[in-house]
Protein backbone atom coordinates (compact mmCIF):
# COMPACT_ATOMS: atom_id res chain seq x y z
CA UNK A 1 0.00 0.00 0.00
CA UNK A 2 1.40 3.28 -1.14
CA UNK A 3 1.86 6.14 1.47
CA UNK A 4 0.01 9.21 1.16
CA UNK A 5 3.74 11.14 1.55
CA UNK A 6 4.63 9.27 -1.79
CA UNK A 7 2.44 10.13 -4.23
CA UNK A 8 2.48 14.06 -5.86
CA UNK A 9 0.24 16.45 -4.34
CA UNK A 10 -1.84 18.93 -6.61
CA UNK A 11 -5.11 20.76 -6.05
CA UNK A 12 -7.20 18.33 -7.84
CA UNK A 13 -5.97 15.40 -5.47
CA UNK A 14 -7.80 17.23 -2.57
CA UNK A 15 -11.07 16.56 -4.21
CA UNK A 16 -10.91 12.91 -3.18
CA UNK A 17 -11.89 14.71 -0.18
CA UNK A 18 -15.04 16.16 -1.15
CA UNK A 19 -18.73 14.19 -0.47
CA UNK A 20 -21.37 13.90 -2.83
CA UNK A 21 -23.80 16.54 -1.28
CA UNK A 22 -25.55 18.43 -4.24
CA UNK A 23 -25.40 21.85 -3.69
CA UNK A 24 -27.02 25.23 -5.53
CA UNK A 25 -23.99 27.19 -5.27
CA UNK A 26 -21.85 27.83 -8.57
CA UNK A 27 -17.79 26.85 -7.18
CA UNK A 28 -14.90 27.51 -9.31
CA UNK A 29 -12.22 25.62 -8.74
CA UNK A 30 -9.12 28.22 -6.91
CA UNK A 31 -6.03 28.57 -9.69
CA UNK A 32 -3.22 27.73 -7.11
CA UNK A 33 -0.29 28.23 -9.07
CA UNK A 34 -0.39 31.62 -10.52
CA UNK A 35 2.21 32.93 -7.93
CA UNK A 36 5.74 33.26 -8.75
CA UNK A 37 7.40 30.48 -10.10
CA UNK A 38 11.17 32.12 -10.05
CA UNK A 39 13.02 33.41 -7.90
CA UNK A 40 12.14 37.16 -6.82
CA UNK A 41 13.88 40.13 -6.56
CA UNK A 42 14.63 41.42 -2.87
CA UNK A 43 12.59 43.77 -1.06
CA UNK A 44 14.34 46.14 1.53
CA UNK A 45 12.39 45.69 4.60
CA UNK A 46 11.01 48.30 7.63
CA UNK A 47 11.44 47.26 11.11
CA UNK A 48 8.04 47.13 11.34
CA UNK A 49 7.49 45.25 8.39
CA UNK A 50 10.68 42.54 9.30
CA UNK A 51 8.65 41.56 12.73
CA UNK A 52 5.50 40.39 9.96
CA UNK A 53 7.62 38.91 7.03
CA UNK A 54 6.06 35.56 7.56
CA UNK A 55 2.52 37.54 6.94
CA UNK A 56 3.54 39.67 3.94
CA UNK A 57 2.69 38.18 0.17
CA UNK A 58 5.05 37.25 -1.87
CA UNK A 59 3.49 39.20 -5.36
CA UNK A 60 3.16 41.95 -3.74
CA UNK A 61 6.43 42.13 -1.19
CA UNK A 62 8.83 39.59 -3.01
CA UNK A 63 8.84 38.15 0.76
CA UNK A 64 8.52 34.19 1.16
CA UNK A 65 5.82 34.98 3.47
CA UNK A 66 2.07 33.39 3.04
CA UNK A 67 -0.13 35.93 2.22
CA UNK A 68 -2.00 36.75 5.50
CA UNK A 69 -3.18 40.18 4.78
CA UNK A 70 -5.11 38.68 1.60
CA UNK A 71 -6.39 35.64 3.82
CA UNK A 72 -7.80 38.53 5.74
CA UNK A 73 -9.68 40.16 3.19
CA UNK A 74 -10.99 36.99 1.93
CA UNK A 75 -12.08 35.95 5.00
CA UNK A 76 -14.04 39.44 5.39
CA UNK A 77 -17.87 38.60 6.48
CA UNK A 78 -17.60 35.58 7.15
CA UNK A 79 -18.47 33.97 10.42
CA UNK A 80 -15.95 31.90 12.41
CA UNK A 81 -16.23 29.38 16.12
CA UNK A 82 -13.61 29.60 18.11
CA UNK A 83 -10.87 26.69 17.96
CA UNK A 84 -8.54 25.25 20.66
CA UNK A 85 -4.96 24.95 19.46
CA UNK A 86 -2.96 23.07 21.95
CA UNK A 87 0.66 24.09 22.56
CA UNK A 88 2.43 20.97 23.68
CA UNK A 89 5.95 22.51 25.10
CA UNK A 90 8.12 24.08 27.59
CA UNK A 91 5.15 25.70 28.97
CA UNK A 92 3.34 29.19 28.29
CA UNK A 93 2.98 32.38 30.02
CA UNK A 94 -0.52 32.66 30.78
CA UNK A 95 -0.12 36.72 32.16
CA UNK A 96 1.40 37.24 28.99
CA UNK A 97 0.31 40.96 27.88
CA UNK A 98 -0.64 39.42 24.11
CA UNK A 99 -1.83 35.71 25.14
CA UNK A 100 -4.28 36.28 28.53
CA UNK A 101 -7.08 37.64 26.16
CA UNK A 102 -6.59 34.32 24.16
CA UNK A 103 -6.41 31.61 26.24
CA UNK A 104 -8.54 28.10 26.46
CA UNK A 105 -10.04 28.03 30.24
CA UNK A 106 -11.69 25.03 31.09
CA UNK A 107 -15.44 25.22 31.25
CA UNK A 108 -15.85 22.70 33.90
CA UNK A 109 -13.67 22.98 36.96
CA UNK A 110 -13.38 25.87 39.01
CA UNK A 111 -10.34 27.81 39.53
CA UNK A 112 -8.49 27.28 42.87
CA UNK A 113 -10.39 25.09 45.06
CA UNK A 114 -8.40 22.13 44.60
CA UNK A 115 -11.07 19.99 43.39
CA UNK A 116 -10.71 18.01 40.10
CA UNK A 117 -14.47 19.50 39.63
CA UNK A 118 -14.49 18.01 35.65
CA UNK A 119 -13.71 14.20 36.99
CA UNK A 120 -10.55 14.51 34.72
CA UNK A 121 -7.92 13.41 36.76
CA UNK A 122 -6.31 16.81 36.93
CA UNK A 123 -6.61 19.36 39.38
CA UNK A 124 -7.51 22.70 38.53
CA UNK A 125 -6.92 22.69 35.17
CA UNK A 126 -7.87 26.03 34.02
CA UNK A 127 -5.51 26.89 31.60
CA UNK A 128 -4.22 23.03 30.94
CA UNK A 129 -1.54 20.58 32.33
CA UNK A 130 1.53 20.65 34.03
CA UNK A 131 2.83 16.82 33.30
CA UNK A 132 6.55 17.76 34.34
CA UNK A 133 5.52 18.26 37.47
CA UNK A 134 3.77 16.87 41.40
CA UNK A 135 0.55 17.43 43.51
CA UNK A 136 3.64 19.06 46.26
CA UNK A 137 4.29 21.80 43.42
CA UNK A 138 7.61 20.75 42.20
CA UNK A 139 8.59 21.38 38.61
CA UNK A 140 10.89 19.93 35.93
CA UNK A 141 12.95 22.20 33.81
CA UNK A 142 15.75 20.50 32.70
CA UNK A 143 16.10 16.89 31.67
CA UNK A 144 18.69 14.54 29.98
CA UNK A 145 18.94 13.45 26.55
CA UNK A 146 17.04 10.32 25.40
CA UNK A 147 20.53 8.71 24.23
CA UNK A 148 21.82 9.52 28.24
CA UNK A 149 18.63 7.59 29.50
CA UNK A 150 19.50 4.68 26.98
CA UNK A 151 22.92 4.75 28.52
CA UNK A 152 22.59 4.75 31.79
CA UNK A 153 19.80 1.97 31.32
CA UNK A 154 21.94 -0.02 29.50
CA UNK A 155 25.10 0.50 31.72
CA UNK A 156 22.83 -1.09 35.05
CA UNK A 157 22.12 -4.00 32.87
CA UNK A 158 25.58 -4.64 30.98
CA UNK A 159 28.32 -2.83 32.06
CA UNK A 160 29.75 -5.52 34.28
CA UNK A 161 29.03 -8.00 31.78
CA UNK A 162 30.85 -9.54 29.28
CA UNK A 163 29.55 -10.83 25.74
CA UNK A 164 29.56 -14.05 26.34
CA UNK A 165 27.28 -13.56 29.26
CA UNK A 166 24.74 -11.58 27.46
CA UNK A 167 21.34 -13.68 27.06
CA UNK A 168 20.24 -14.60 23.65
CA UNK A 169 17.30 -12.50 24.40
CA UNK A 170 19.61 -9.43 25.48
CA UNK A 171 22.03 -9.88 22.66
CA UNK A 172 20.65 -7.13 20.31
CA UNK A 173 19.71 -4.73 23.22
CA UNK A 174 23.27 -5.36 23.83
CA UNK A 175 24.48 -4.52 20.66
CA UNK A 176 22.26 -1.35 20.60
CA UNK A 177 24.48 -0.23 24.32
CA UNK A 178 27.03 -0.88 22.72
CA UNK A 179 27.41 1.37 19.57
CA UNK A 180 25.07 4.11 21.55
CA UNK A 181 27.75 4.33 24.32
CA UNK A 182 30.38 4.65 22.07
CA UNK A 183 28.30 7.24 20.43
CA UNK A 184 27.65 9.43 23.93
CA UNK A 185 31.82 9.33 25.09
CA UNK A 186 32.61 10.53 21.43
CA UNK A 187 30.05 13.38 21.86
CA UNK A 188 31.30 13.98 25.15
CA UNK A 189 34.99 14.53 24.16
CA UNK A 190 33.83 16.36 20.98
CA UNK A 191 31.43 18.84 23.17
CA UNK A 192 34.47 19.53 25.59
CA UNK A 193 36.94 20.14 23.21
CA UNK A 194 34.81 22.35 21.51
CA UNK A 195 34.01 24.28 25.16
CA UNK A 196 37.87 24.48 25.53
CA UNK A 197 38.12 25.92 22.23
CA UNK A 198 35.59 28.63 22.47
CA UNK A 199 37.26 29.69 26.14
CA UNK A 200 40.68 30.10 24.48
CA UNK A 201 39.11 32.29 21.64
CA UNK A 202 37.61 34.50 24.67
CA UNK A 203 40.91 34.96 26.37
CA UNK A 204 42.41 35.71 22.99
CA UNK A 205 39.58 38.57 22.85
CA UNK A 206 39.49 39.66 26.22
CA UNK A 207 43.15 40.56 25.54
CA UNK A 208 42.56 42.12 22.33
CA UNK A 209 40.23 44.28 23.86
CA UNK A 210 42.57 45.66 26.35
CA UNK A 211 44.62 46.58 23.43
CA UNK A 212 42.30 48.48 22.27
CA UNK A 213 41.61 50.47 25.49
CA UNK A 214 45.35 50.96 25.95
CA UNK A 215 46.02 52.08 22.43
CA UNK A 216 42.98 54.38 23.07
CA UNK A 217 44.23 55.73 26.45
CA UNK A 218 47.63 55.97 24.53
CA UNK A 219 45.74 58.28 21.14
CA UNK A 220 43.57 60.05 23.60
CA UNK A 221 40.43 59.52 21.62
CA UNK A 222 37.65 56.63 21.61
CA UNK A 223 37.92 56.38 18.02
CA UNK A 224 40.58 54.83 16.31
CA UNK A 225 41.61 54.43 12.86
CA UNK A 226 44.36 53.05 11.41
CA UNK A 227 46.11 56.23 10.61
CA UNK A 228 45.78 57.75 14.56
CA UNK A 229 47.40 54.27 14.96
CA UNK A 230 50.00 54.31 12.92
CA UNK A 231 50.59 57.58 13.86
CA UNK A 232 51.60 56.46 17.64
CA UNK A 233 54.66 56.08 19.63
CA UNK A 234 54.44 53.67 22.31
CA UNK A 235 57.05 54.49 25.04
CA UNK A 236 57.02 51.24 26.50
CA UNK A 237 57.62 47.34 24.25
CA UNK A 238 54.47 46.27 25.53
CA UNK A 239 52.56 49.54 24.24
CA UNK A 240 54.49 49.06 21.34
CA UNK A 241 53.25 45.08 20.65
CA UNK A 242 49.50 46.50 21.47
CA UNK A 243 49.77 49.34 18.63
CA UNK A 244 50.61 46.18 16.21
CA UNK A 245 47.98 43.81 17.58
CA UNK A 246 45.60 47.10 17.01
CA UNK A 247 47.07 48.03 13.92
CA UNK A 248 47.04 44.28 12.20
CA UNK A 249 43.21 43.97 13.51
CA UNK A 250 41.99 47.62 11.43
CA UNK A 251 44.32 46.49 8.57
CA UNK A 252 42.04 43.58 7.78
CA UNK A 253 38.91 45.93 7.49
CA UNK A 254 37.71 45.14 11.58
CA UNK A 255 37.22 47.55 14.79
CA UNK A 256 36.89 47.58 18.05
CA UNK A 257 33.06 47.02 17.30
CA UNK A 258 32.60 44.09 15.38
CA UNK A 259 35.44 42.41 17.80
CA UNK A 260 32.63 43.03 20.96
CA UNK A 261 30.05 41.91 18.43
CA UNK A 262 32.05 38.43 17.82
CA UNK A 263 32.89 38.21 21.48
CA UNK A 264 29.10 38.22 22.30
CA UNK A 265 28.43 35.60 19.66
CA UNK A 266 31.17 33.40 20.88
CA UNK A 267 29.75 33.87 24.65
CA UNK A 268 26.68 33.19 23.49
CA UNK A 269 27.64 29.91 21.71
CA UNK A 270 29.74 28.63 24.31
CA UNK A 271 26.70 29.60 27.33
CA UNK A 272 24.98 27.09 24.55
CA UNK A 273 27.46 24.53 24.56
CA UNK A 274 27.41 24.13 28.59
CA UNK A 275 24.04 24.24 28.27
CA UNK A 276 23.47 21.33 26.27
CA UNK A 277 26.35 19.27 27.90
CA UNK A 278 24.11 19.14 31.08
CA UNK A 279 21.92 16.76 28.68
CA UNK A 280 24.48 14.18 29.04
CA UNK A 281 24.52 14.30 33.06
CA UNK A 282 24.24 10.32 34.09
CA UNK A 283 23.58 11.50 37.08
CA UNK A 284 21.04 13.76 36.38
CA UNK A 285 17.47 12.49 38.45
CA UNK A 286 15.33 15.80 38.21
CA UNK A 287 12.31 13.96 36.40
CA UNK A 288 12.61 10.53 37.50
CA UNK A 289 12.27 11.88 41.38
CA UNK A 290 8.51 13.80 40.63
CA UNK A 291 6.92 10.40 42.02
CA UNK A 292 5.25 8.61 39.06
CA UNK A 293 6.47 5.26 37.12
CA UNK A 294 7.87 7.12 34.00
CA UNK A 295 7.70 3.44 32.63
CA UNK A 296 4.22 2.78 33.25
CA UNK A 297 2.00 4.49 31.00
CA UNK A 298 -1.23 3.62 32.59
CA UNK A 299 -0.01 5.58 35.71
CA UNK A 300 -1.21 9.07 33.89
CA UNK A 301 -2.46 10.81 36.94
CA UNK A 302 0.43 12.88 37.94
CA UNK A 303 1.65 16.30 37.35
CA UNK A 304 -0.02 20.21 38.16
CA UNK A 305 -1.29 23.09 36.78
CA UNK A 306 1.51 25.37 36.81
CA UNK A 307 1.68 25.51 32.57
CA UNK A 308 4.69 28.31 32.83
CA UNK A 309 6.60 26.39 34.92
CA UNK A 310 9.26 29.04 35.09
CA UNK A 311 9.81 32.16 33.03
CA UNK A 312 13.19 31.20 31.43
CA UNK A 313 11.66 27.73 30.72
CA UNK A 314 8.46 28.75 29.24
CA UNK A 315 10.21 30.92 26.38
CA UNK A 316 10.14 28.20 23.79
CA UNK A 317 6.47 28.16 24.60
CA UNK A 318 5.28 31.36 24.74
CA UNK A 319 6.98 32.32 21.81
CA UNK A 320 5.38 29.62 19.73
CA UNK A 321 1.94 30.20 21.67
CA UNK A 322 2.31 33.77 20.17
CA UNK A 323 3.19 33.19 17.02
CA UNK A 324 -0.09 31.39 16.28
CA UNK A 325 -2.81 33.62 18.33
CA UNK A 326 -0.80 36.49 19.75
CA UNK A 327 -3.48 39.35 20.14
CA UNK A 328 -4.01 40.72 16.71
CA UNK A 329 -6.25 43.86 17.89
CA UNK A 330 -4.98 44.90 20.99
CA UNK A 331 -1.58 47.07 18.83
CA UNK A 332 0.41 45.39 21.33
CA UNK A 333 4.35 43.74 20.49
CA UNK A 334 3.37 41.05 18.31
CA UNK A 335 0.44 39.95 15.76
CA UNK A 336 -0.59 36.16 15.84
CA UNK A 337 -1.65 34.28 12.30
CA UNK A 338 -5.03 33.43 13.52
CA UNK A 339 -8.19 34.87 15.12
CA UNK A 340 -11.02 32.80 17.06
CA UNK A 341 -8.61 30.95 18.68
CA UNK A 342 -7.60 29.58 22.28
CA UNK A 343 -4.91 28.34 23.52
CA UNK A 344 -4.31 25.47 25.72
CA UNK A 345 -1.10 25.15 27.37
CA UNK A 346 0.24 21.49 27.75
CA UNK A 347 3.67 21.20 29.19
CA UNK A 348 5.66 18.59 28.15
CA UNK A 349 8.80 19.55 27.44
CA UNK A 350 12.43 20.22 29.84
CA UNK A 351 15.35 21.29 28.12
CA UNK A 352 16.89 18.73 26.70
CA UNK A 353 14.81 15.93 25.43
CA UNK A 354 10.99 14.51 26.45
CA UNK A 355 9.85 11.55 27.61
CA UNK A 356 7.38 9.64 25.48
CA UNK A 357 5.09 8.83 28.44
CA UNK A 358 4.65 13.02 28.65
CA UNK A 359 4.29 13.28 25.12
CA UNK A 360 1.89 10.36 24.71
CA UNK A 361 -0.42 11.88 28.00
CA UNK A 362 0.38 15.17 26.87
CA UNK A 363 -1.71 14.79 23.34
CA UNK A 364 -4.31 12.47 24.90
CA UNK A 365 -5.05 15.15 27.44
CA UNK A 366 -5.43 17.99 24.55
CA UNK A 367 -7.97 15.68 22.57
CA UNK A 368 -10.07 14.98 25.67
CA UNK A 369 -10.54 18.69 26.37
CA UNK A 370 -11.16 19.79 23.40
CA UNK A 371 -8.21 20.49 21.25
CA UNK A 372 -8.56 20.52 17.41
CA UNK A 373 -5.30 21.45 16.67
CA UNK A 374 -1.94 20.49 18.41
CA UNK A 375 1.32 21.83 17.99
CA UNK A 376 4.34 19.54 18.75
CA UNK A 377 7.27 22.29 18.16
CA UNK A 378 9.85 19.32 19.55
CA UNK A 379 11.80 16.26 18.85
CA UNK A 380 14.88 14.10 19.19
CA UNK A 381 15.74 11.02 17.65
CA UNK A 382 15.90 7.93 19.85
CA UNK A 383 11.89 7.35 21.40
CA UNK A 384 12.14 3.88 23.37
CA UNK A 385 8.41 4.07 24.26
CA UNK A 386 7.22 5.17 20.89
CA UNK A 387 4.80 2.97 20.86
CA UNK A 388 2.79 4.88 23.93
CA UNK A 389 2.98 8.02 20.96
CA UNK A 390 1.90 6.42 18.10
CA UNK A 391 -1.39 5.36 19.82
CA UNK A 392 -1.82 8.76 21.02
CA UNK A 393 -1.75 9.77 18.04
CA UNK A 394 -3.98 7.10 16.40
CA UNK A 395 -6.00 8.64 19.27
CA UNK A 396 -6.21 12.15 17.88
CA UNK A 397 -7.13 10.90 14.92
CA UNK A 398 -10.02 8.88 15.83
CA UNK A 399 -11.07 11.92 17.35
CA UNK A 400 -10.23 14.26 14.67
CA UNK A 401 -7.45 16.37 15.81
CA UNK A 402 -4.83 17.61 13.24
CA UNK A 403 -0.97 17.55 14.88
CA UNK A 404 1.12 19.72 13.46
CA UNK A 405 4.73 18.64 13.79
CA UNK A 406 8.42 20.50 13.07
CA UNK A 407 10.50 19.10 11.62
CA UNK A 408 13.82 19.67 13.37
CA UNK A 409 16.53 21.68 12.90
CA UNK A 410 19.53 19.20 12.15
CA UNK A 411 19.95 20.07 8.44
CA UNK A 412 19.66 16.11 8.48
CA UNK A 413 17.29 14.21 5.76
CA UNK A 414 15.22 13.03 7.94
CA UNK A 415 13.90 9.80 5.22
CA UNK A 416 17.34 8.25 6.16
CA UNK A 417 17.72 9.66 9.74
CA UNK A 418 14.81 9.11 12.51
CA UNK A 419 13.50 11.68 14.26
CA UNK A 420 10.34 11.31 17.01
CA UNK A 421 7.64 11.87 17.21
CA UNK A 422 6.73 10.94 13.70
CA UNK A 423 3.59 9.64 12.00
CA UNK A 424 5.86 6.87 10.61
CA UNK A 425 6.83 3.42 12.08
CA UNK A 426 9.17 2.71 8.70
CA UNK A 427 10.35 6.05 7.48
CA UNK A 428 8.16 5.39 4.85
CA UNK A 429 4.69 4.85 5.40
CA UNK A 430 2.58 6.88 7.41
CA UNK A 431 -0.25 4.73 9.81
CA UNK A 432 -2.39 7.80 10.28
CA UNK A 433 -2.84 10.95 8.39
CA UNK A 434 -3.73 13.80 11.13
CA UNK A 435 0.14 14.65 11.48
CA UNK A 436 1.57 17.33 9.27
CA UNK A 437 5.27 17.69 9.43
CA UNK A 438 6.86 21.52 8.71
CA UNK A 439 10.46 22.37 7.42
CA UNK A 440 11.57 26.03 7.84
CA UNK A 441 11.34 28.43 5.26
CA UNK A 442 13.32 32.34 5.16
CA UNK A 443 11.73 35.36 4.03
CA UNK A 444 14.41 35.01 0.85
CA UNK A 445 12.23 33.54 -2.59
CA UNK A 446 15.28 32.80 -3.95
CA UNK A 447 18.19 29.94 -3.67
CA UNK A 448 18.12 30.92 0.37
CA UNK A 449 14.54 30.24 0.23
CA UNK A 450 14.87 27.02 2.98
CA UNK A 451 16.50 27.54 6.39
CA UNK A 452 20.16 26.24 6.22
CA UNK A 453 19.21 24.41 9.61
CA UNK A 454 15.82 22.57 8.82
CA UNK A 455 15.65 18.82 8.22
CA UNK A 456 13.90 18.26 4.92
CA UNK A 457 12.86 14.92 3.15
CA UNK A 458 11.04 14.27 0.32
CA UNK A 459 8.96 11.08 2.39
CA UNK A 460 8.64 12.11 6.18
CA UNK A 461 8.71 16.37 5.48
CA UNK A 462 4.76 17.70 4.13
CA UNK A 463 5.81 21.22 3.42
CA UNK A 464 7.58 24.11 4.55
CA UNK A 465 6.51 27.25 6.18
CA UNK A 466 8.45 31.09 7.62
CA UNK A 467 10.78 29.78 10.81
CA UNK A 468 13.37 32.15 10.52
CA UNK A 469 13.62 35.25 12.54
CA UNK A 470 9.46 35.28 13.16
CA UNK A 471 9.31 37.63 16.14
CA UNK A 472 6.67 36.40 18.64
CA UNK A 473 5.79 36.72 22.48
CA UNK A 474 8.22 35.71 25.19
CA UNK A 475 7.90 35.84 28.74
CA UNK A 476 7.08 38.67 30.83
CA UNK A 477 5.75 40.99 28.45
CA UNK A 478 8.40 40.17 25.99
CA UNK A 479 9.13 40.21 22.21
CA UNK A 480 11.80 38.40 20.55
CA UNK A 481 12.75 36.84 16.97
CA UNK A 482 13.74 33.21 16.84
CA UNK A 483 14.20 30.70 14.12
CA UNK A 484 13.53 27.11 14.09
CA UNK A 485 11.21 24.48 12.31
CA UNK A 486 9.66 24.98 15.93
CA UNK A 487 8.30 28.39 14.64
CA UNK A 488 7.53 26.98 11.25
CA UNK A 489 4.97 24.57 12.45
CA UNK A 490 3.05 27.26 14.67
CA UNK A 491 2.93 29.55 11.14
CA UNK A 492 1.28 26.60 9.63
CA UNK A 493 -0.82 25.37 12.81
CA UNK A 494 -2.17 29.36 12.52
CA UNK A 495 -3.29 28.90 9.29
CA UNK A 496 -4.74 25.77 9.79
CA UNK A 497 -6.62 27.17 12.93
CA UNK A 498 -7.69 29.54 10.37
CA UNK A 499 -9.37 27.03 8.34
CA UNK A 500 -11.12 25.04 10.93
CA UNK A 501 -12.29 27.65 12.76
CA UNK A 502 -14.56 29.51 9.18
CA UNK A 503 -14.62 25.91 7.67
CA UNK A 504 -15.03 23.58 10.66
CA UNK A 505 -16.92 21.11 8.58
CA UNK A 506 -13.34 19.78 7.26
CA UNK A 507 -11.67 17.34 8.66
CA UNK A 508 -8.27 17.16 10.19
CA UNK A 509 -7.38 14.67 6.89
CA UNK A 510 -9.08 17.39 4.61
CA UNK A 511 -7.18 20.35 6.26
CA UNK A 512 -3.77 18.48 6.14
CA UNK A 513 -4.26 17.90 2.57
CA UNK A 514 -5.40 21.49 1.98
CA UNK A 515 -2.41 23.01 3.49
CA UNK A 516 0.05 21.06 1.49
CA UNK A 517 -1.87 21.51 -1.94
CA UNK A 518 -2.47 25.00 -1.36
CA UNK A 519 1.01 26.23 -0.54
CA UNK A 520 3.15 27.67 -2.85
CA UNK A 521 4.94 25.89 -5.88
CA UNK A 522 8.51 26.32 -6.21
CA UNK A 523 10.28 24.94 -9.06
CA UNK A 524 13.68 26.51 -8.99
CA UNK A 525 16.84 25.44 -7.01
CA UNK A 526 17.64 25.85 -3.93
CA UNK A 527 20.78 25.43 -1.38
CA UNK A 528 19.87 22.10 0.64
CA UNK A 529 20.11 22.48 4.31
CA UNK A 530 23.11 21.91 6.22
CA UNK A 531 25.49 21.64 3.07
CA UNK A 532 27.33 24.44 3.32
CA UNK A 533 30.31 24.18 5.38
CA UNK A 534 33.60 25.70 5.66
CA UNK A 535 35.18 24.32 2.66
CA UNK A 536 32.05 24.71 0.59
CA UNK A 537 30.44 27.84 1.78
CA UNK A 538 27.81 27.94 -1.15
CA UNK A 539 26.17 24.80 -0.46
CA UNK A 540 24.65 21.93 -2.47
CA UNK A 541 22.14 23.12 -4.83
CA UNK A 542 18.54 20.88 -5.23
CA UNK A 543 15.46 21.12 -6.69
CA UNK A 544 12.57 22.39 -3.77
CA UNK A 545 10.51 19.97 -4.61
CA UNK A 546 13.06 17.45 -3.24
CA UNK A 547 13.04 18.95 0.29
CA UNK A 548 9.28 17.86 1.23
CA UNK A 549 6.34 15.82 -0.25
CA UNK A 550 4.36 18.42 -1.70
CA UNK A 551 7.41 20.52 -3.26
CA UNK A 552 5.70 24.14 -1.28
CA UNK A 553 5.48 26.29 0.73
CA UNK A 554 2.52 27.74 2.98
CA UNK A 555 0.23 30.15 1.93
CA UNK A 556 -2.99 31.51 3.90
CA UNK A 557 -5.03 33.13 1.33
CA UNK A 558 -4.41 29.68 -1.28
CA UNK A 559 -5.52 27.59 1.74
CA UNK A 560 -8.80 29.07 2.44
CA UNK A 561 -9.20 29.92 -0.93
CA UNK A 562 -9.24 25.76 -1.81
CA UNK A 563 -10.82 25.22 1.55
CA UNK A 564 -13.98 27.14 0.63
CA UNK A 565 -13.91 25.62 -2.76
CA UNK A 566 -13.92 22.00 -0.94
CA UNK A 567 -16.29 22.95 1.75
CA UNK A 568 -19.33 24.19 -0.33
CA UNK A 569 -18.62 20.81 -2.79
CA UNK A 570 -19.99 19.12 0.03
Amino acid sequence: MKSIKTLIFSAAAALIFTGCKSTQVVISKPVLDEILTTPAKKTELSEANFKIWSHLDITKDSIAGMSLDKAYQFLQGKKANPIIVAIADSGVDINHEDLKDVLWMNPDEIANNNKDDDNNGYVDDIFGWNFLGNAKGDIVTTDQLEITRIVKRGSAKFADKKATEIAEEDKLAYQEYLKLNEEFKATIVEKESEIQQMEATLVNLNRVQENFAAVKKLAKTDSLTLEVVQNLNPPSLTGVMQKQNVENILKQGFNEATLLEYKGQVEEYTKEIKKAMTGYDLDMNFRQSLGDDLYDISDKYYGNNNVLGTADAALHGTHVAGIVAANRTNNLGAVGVANNVKIMAVRIVPEADEHDKDVALGIRYAVDNGAKIINTSFGKRFSPNKNWVYDAIKYAAENDVLIVNAAGNDGKNIDVRETYPTDSKDMLTEFTDNVITIGASSLHYDEQLPANFSNYGKINVDVFAPGVDIYASTPNNKYEALSGTSMAAPSTAGVAALIRAYYQSLSAKEVKSILMNSGVKINFKVILPGSQTQTNQKGKLVPFSDLSVSGRIVNAYNALKLAEYISNKK
